[in-house]
């Protein structure tokens, strides 16, 4: 008597459909919303630097953990939440990371310490990272192949704007309530998603059951960025030969390789290598991590200068930078379409040279004088129409490149390089900045925002090298 193979697991792997079209754009909106929710908590909270500082009588070398400590632990669980995702369920998980997102936001808002705070955000980072793979996953999931672009852009918009505007809604909570409001705004949005989903979406399988990913390897995907990070910002203050700092770098530096045999040996690896030999999927990571350094530099830096040269209030410098992500939210939708038609690397390419010329506009033009409309608004409108194109052209290319039932980690491997960008981002504008003066400041902003157009420029460079496009592509351009 013959005998057949065993299967493993018997949860259905996830394909591509096609959803009624009204089904479709409400899947959308949803999505859209849950990853605006993650993504505004990046850079709403800016603004509120001082005022949670003056609260708590910290400076800002321990408020800067209230940002990194957000972003570090989204970066690090945005991977083994994607495979959590596609092993047991993307909508259960996206229900999970809402619910979750109210409560550490709920003990955001309520912080009686720096602490507590730093701590609930970085609660905060581990239920994002839950929900942004998981409602790509949905988003992917919900339409064919040929309405991924345009979908995949307006998703990736709402992100771009969220982190944009987010510096100019916590500005008018501060001002007008308290910074607590920052955080417990959230709380109504997410119980409306979570309601909205459940409702709204069925459930959706990738991969067969392996299991919680290693947590070693967790832990070291964490442990590398926040030494190397640690290094970066308080190198300058404490002196690079200073131990604490020599250690965290070297720590950071020998964390990587020793992650990569983890990974490469571990029974349930916190990271699939395999997806880094789909080329395109590699090249549109790099790019998205050397962009968002720069990114969320040019940003953060953006509004202190306001606020220490120019002298603004917080309100009136989220106001002066908030036209950008009007500018992203036009152009972002477009992004994919452009990329379907004139390729990926163009399009990547335009963004990025409009993004750069922006930084250096902002490195010649600026003085200590305010001149908003003449010197501030041009470089805004580059900026914006820079990340419009870019960020979403990248997130369509990663998306692109992967098979359906990979969509969830795959998509939290592409936005973990955003995080990583914007951790870093913070942490380079925090070091080549230093400790300017009054004699030094103006030229210590403005060497920020050249060696910040040279990333950019990189970024581009670097993708050009390794993006391939497709034999359709170059047949539908010529």
């Amino acid at each position: 008597m013959s005998t057949q193979p065993v299967p493993e697991a018997t949860a259905p792997v996830a394909r591509p459909i096609s959803v009624p079209p009204g089904e479709g754009r409400r899947i959308l909106a949803l999505t859209s919303l849950g990853v605006f929710i993650v993504f505004l908590d990046t850079t709403i909270v800016n603004v509120a630097f001082d005022t949670i500082g003056h609260s708590f009588d910290a400076g800002i070398t321990r408020l800067v953990w209230v940002l990194n400590g957000y972003t570090l632990v989204f970066a690090a669980f945005l991977i083994p939440a994607g495979q959590l995702a596609d092993t047991y369920g993307r909508k259960r998980l996206f229900q999970i990371g809402l619910v979750g997102f109210a409560l550490s936001s709920a003990l955001c808002g309520l912080a009686p310490g720096l602490g507590i705070l730093i701590a609930a955000r970085a609660a905060q980072g581990i239920f994002g990272a839950v929900i942004v793979p998981t409602s790509m996953a949905l988003l992917l999931h919900a339409f064919p192949r040929e309405r991924r672009a345009t979908a995949i852009s307006t998703w990736g918009a709402m992100a771009a704007v969220a982190t944009a505007i987010g510096p100019t809604l916590g500005a008018l909570l501060t001002e007008y309530l308290t910074w607590r409001w920052v955080f417990l705004l959230n709380i109504p949005l997410c119980l409306l998603a979570a309601a909205w989903g459940a409702r709204l979406l069925t459930e959706t399988l990738g991969a067969p059951s392996r299991g919680f990913p290693d947590p070693l390897g967790i832990a070291m995907s964490a442990a590398a960025p926040a030494s190397l990070s640690f290094a970066v910002i308080y190198g300058p203050r404490l002196g690079w030969g200073d131990p604490r700092v020599l250690t965290a770098a070297v720590a950071g530096v020998a964390l990587v390789p020793a992650l990569i045999r983890r990974m490469r040996h571990a029974s349930r690896p916190a990271l699939d290598l395999s997806l880094f030999r789909i080329r395109n999927f590699q090249a549109s990571n790099v790019a998205t991590l050397l962009f968002s350094v720069a990114f969320f530099a040019v940003l953060l830096s953006s509004l202190q200068f306001l606020q220490n040269v120019w002298h603004y209030s917080v309100l009136q410098s989220a106001l002066a930078v908030s036209p950008s992500a009007f500018v992203t939210a036009l152009v972002a939708p477009l992004a994919g379409r452009l990329a379907e038609r004139f390729g990926y690397r163009l399009v990547f390419t335009a963004g990025a040279l409009f993004y750069a010329t922006g930084a250096a506009a902002l490195a010649l033009r600026t003085g200590t004088s305010p001149h908003w409309a003449a010197h501030w608004l041009p470089t805004l409108l580059l900026n914006g129409i820079g990340v419009g194109l870019a960020l979403s052209t990248l997130n369509s290319a990663a998306a692109k490149a992967l098979p359906p039932e990979r969509f969830g980690v795959g998509t939290a491997i592409n936005n973990s390089f955003r995080q990583l960008g914007a951790l870093l981002g913070v942490s380079v504008f925090v070091a080549v900045l230093g400790t300017p003066t009054g004699r030094t400041i103006l030229g210590d902003y403005h060497r920020v925002w050249w060696f910040l157009a040279s990333v950019v420029l990189i970024s581009a460079v670097t993708y050009l090298a390794l993006h391939r496009e497709s034999a359709a592509t170059v047949r539908r351009r010529t």
